[in-house]
């Protein structure tokens, strides 16, 4: 697999790699203020380009892959207090000097009370509860083959805790298909134990999705060692296992779900692998009764050497299933793999006792994406079940491999691999046997939306701008996957006897966050569009909302749909109910349609959809801005968050670099959904200035207003619904 390094070579002698940057820590206009902050400030050197590197993990034929373009440079700050996502060697640390933007780190050291970073982070959004719908096609089995995902999400160094101010990020949404994210990277010039970070497992979580962090012990030829093995299965002098101890406080800290183990440091013997077994036996033992799961890839083997299997056998199982008992919860196959040893391989985890769908065959789309030759009829055989799982490597190749990297034009091409060329789930197109084969029509979607309030505002983690009500409140790009709603699993089920309208996430426009969903088309029919699956247990105050505008001169009429019921089977109809509604203005163009569920009281909402007619044949445009479900009786405004405070700061040329925290709000409208931080202008205008689910957000090169004396914070919390918090306010001094 890739390692990504920041562009040094790990091979590259001492002498020749640049100053390691905490030497560079107290210098600048900002020192001073950094003092107080012992230990958490990071060099100035602004982190270098990703560089990737392909691994003995990937193909042996396989080309390097191409490297991934920088996002733009931030403003420079006199000292560099960003958090970035944690990395760290297991023990002893690389000889000579880290690369500038780099900090060599031993877990072994590790501890939360002085871990700087540790409040931007941690992930706050606990694992959600998910249920299946009945499939919407009748080729995605249910109970079958499920999938993994290796995505690469930044550099290893200098990957940002809390997103960054640009647009251009793999903004993942299909949740619904995924089982396991793996949070993949690290390279022997940086560190081999990666850390989620924050916004990625609150994004996951929240869709009910499992992330693990990743143990990568490179390939010798890239500079892997394998003292850093040794480092890794270690025992103490009680015969304790101190860095599996390490993982799991990692793991159970920061909110994550456990860990992706990859050991292809080649040179061992018999003993390291037995030592690696217990090892993986002590991380399961000490994460197990937390819910930490481990996941093993076929590079090591029983000898001790590495030695890709492409099958779970005879060499390997040890690592998946000893006579002792479960070892690892999945096993991600290697690249290796044919139709024989993937047959062979299900074949030895039933009589293990064990799913065949826990394991993960690999599927190489780094460099080709949906052109990627795959033998899916050896993984997931359309006319028999399905072979086994299996895992993506690198799906981010849907942002990666584009020219324009709008957030637009990377939703259309993630839609179009994850739900295929027809962009219907509940029409796919028909593809020949060695085409693409998109997870929705393999398997069954997911969702987690079972319980009241419940709302989506089409957020995607990242936009152009932030709106607010459908008003822009800050035009500076942005990207925070936390800050991601809950979108519909199935992109897009579209029901019409005429013309099928366009169906898309659009950045143009939108009510709150940094998108919304735009229709446009000349409907010759009514047009259903299917929304979210639910099991909503609805109340005699519940109500559905539906935030929306149309951008054309043709008037669309506009009705809302709750299904009690499922459809009979797979690619049924949706048997929904059409509600009355009315109508109300919500300004900026927009409208609020609102329909009473009283008369469904006591059922269940098994879906939402949306119907729009139009009396002409003539384009139209229209947006869905917000859709919710609450029982009104029950609303009321979250409690605020208390304390608010600078952490530290550091000021430069009329700006400031500053970390703020508080204290989570405690009430009984329960934990917030998110905090959002707002600049108070000092003719009283207010600007958004960032989001988290945590109590902690770094703000970058705040301007000064004018000759203002301190610069004013607010702190709001955020519920499910939208509705926010009284303020809680700081100042910083200029």
């Amino acid at each position: 697999m890739p390692e990504t390094d920041n562009a040094v070579d790990p091979r590259t002698p001492p002498a020749a790699i640049p100053p390691n940057r905490r030497r560079v820590l107290a210098t600048g206009a900002g020192a001073a203020a950094l003092l107080g902050l012992a230990g958490r400030a990071r060099a100035a050197a602004a982190p270098a380009p990703l560089s990737v590197r392909t691994s003995a993990l990937a193909a042996p034929a396989q080309a390097p892959a191409q490297a991934q373009a920088p996002a733009p440079a931030p403003a420079p700050a006199p000292a560099d207090l960003a958090p970035y996502a944690s990395y760290w060697f297991p023990d002893s640390l690389p000889s000579g000097t880290p690369g500038p933007g780099i900090v060599w780190r031993s877990l072994s050291r590790w501890t939360p009370e002085s871990d700087p970073d540790l409040a931007h982070n941690t992930s706050t959004v606990p694992l959600a509860q998910r249920f299946t719908p009945v499939p919407a096609n009748r080729t995605a089995r249910v109970g079958q083959a499920r999938i993994a995902s290796l995505v690469s999400f930044g550099p290893t160094a200098g990957n940002p805790s809390q997103g960054s101010p640009t647009a251009d990020h793999y903004a993942l949404t299909h949740w619904a298909y995924i089982d396991e994210l793996v949070f993949w990277g690290g390279s022997a010039g940086e560190g081999i134990v990666l850390a989620p970070n924050a916004p990625v497992v609150d994004a996951a979580h929240r869709n009910g999705v499992r992330v693990l962090g990743n143990v990568f012990l490179p390939p010798v030829a890239y500079g892997g060692d394998l003292r850093w093995t040794r480092d890794l299965v270690r025992r103490d002098s009680l015969g304790r296992f101190p860095i599996a101890d390490k993982l799991v406080q990692v793991a159970r800290t920061y909110g994550f779900d456990g860990w992706f183990v990859n050991a292809e440091t080649d040179g061992g013997d018999s003993e390291l692998a037995t030592r690696m077994r217990e090892f993986l036996h002590a991380l399961r033992a000490g994460g197990e009764p937390h819910g930490l799961r481990i996941t093993w890839y076929d590079a090591m083997n029983s000898t001790g050497r590495v030695g890709w299997q492409g099958a779970l056998n005879a060499l390997n199982q040890d690592f998946f299933e000893d006579r002792a008992g479960k070892v690892a919860d999945t096993m991600f196959v290697d690249f290796r793999w044919t139709p024989r040893t993937l047959a062979a391989s299900g074949a030895l985890a039933d009589r293990l006792g064990r799913s065949r769908h826990e394991l993960w065959a690999a599927v190489d789309t780094e460099s080709r994406g949906w052109d990627s030759v795959v033998d899916w009829d050896a993984i997931v055989p359309r006319e028999r079940d399905h072979v086994v799982g299996y895992g993506f490597y690198r799906p981010e190749w849907t942002r990666n491999h584009l020219t324009d990297r709008s957030p637009g034009a990377f939703h259309r091409a993630d839609d179009r691999f994850w739900t295929g060329e027809s962009l219907d789930p509940s029409r796919p197109a028909p593809a020949p046997d060695s085409g693409w084969r998109a997870p929705a029509t393999v398997v069954a979607d997911r969702s987690t939306v079972t319980e009241l309030p419940f709302a989506c505002s089409f957020n995607t983690g990242h936009g152009l701008r932030w709106y607010d009500g459908g008003r822009v409140v800050s035009d500076v790009p942005w990207n925070h996957l936390g800050l991601q709603d809950r979108l519909p699993g199935r992109r897009w089920a579209v029901d019409t006897a005429g013309a099928r309208p366009s169906v898309t996430l659009d950045f143009a426009e939108a009510w709150r966050g940094g998108s919304s969903l735009l229709v446009e088309g000349v409907p010759t029919a009514p047009v259903i569009i299917g929304l979210h699956a639910t099991r909503l247990p609805l109340t005699r105050g519940a109500v559905l909302e539906l935030v929306h505008a149309t951008g054309s001169s043709e008037p669309v009429t506009v009705e809302v749909g709750v299904a009690v019921r499922e459809p009979s089977g797979p690619a049924g109809p949706v048997p929904y109910t059409w509600m009355p509604a009315r109508t109300r203005d919500s300004g900026q163009g927009w409208r609020t349609t609102r329909a009473g569920l009283a008369a469904l009281a006591g059922r269940t909402a098994y879906g939402l959809a949306v119907r729009i007619t139009a009396p002409g044949r003539k384009p139209v445009v229209w947006r869905i801005g917000a859709l919710s479900v609450h029982d009104e009786t029950r609303t009321r405004r979250p409690a605020p968050p208390t304390a608010p405070v600078v952490d530290a700061s550091a000021r430069q040329d009329g700006r400031a670099w500053l970390r703020l925290s508080w204290r989570a709000a405690a009430g009984p409208a329960g934990r917030p959904r998110h905090y959002e931080v707002w600049r108070v202008l000092p003719d009283g205008t207010r600007r958004f200035l960032g989001g988290t689910c945590g109590t902690a957000l770094y703000l970058p090169a705040v301007p000064r207003a004018g000759r203002e004396r301190a610069a004013a914070f607010e702190v709001r919390a955020v519920d499910e619904l939208y509705a926010v918090s009284e303020a809680a306010r700081t100042t910083l001094v200029w």
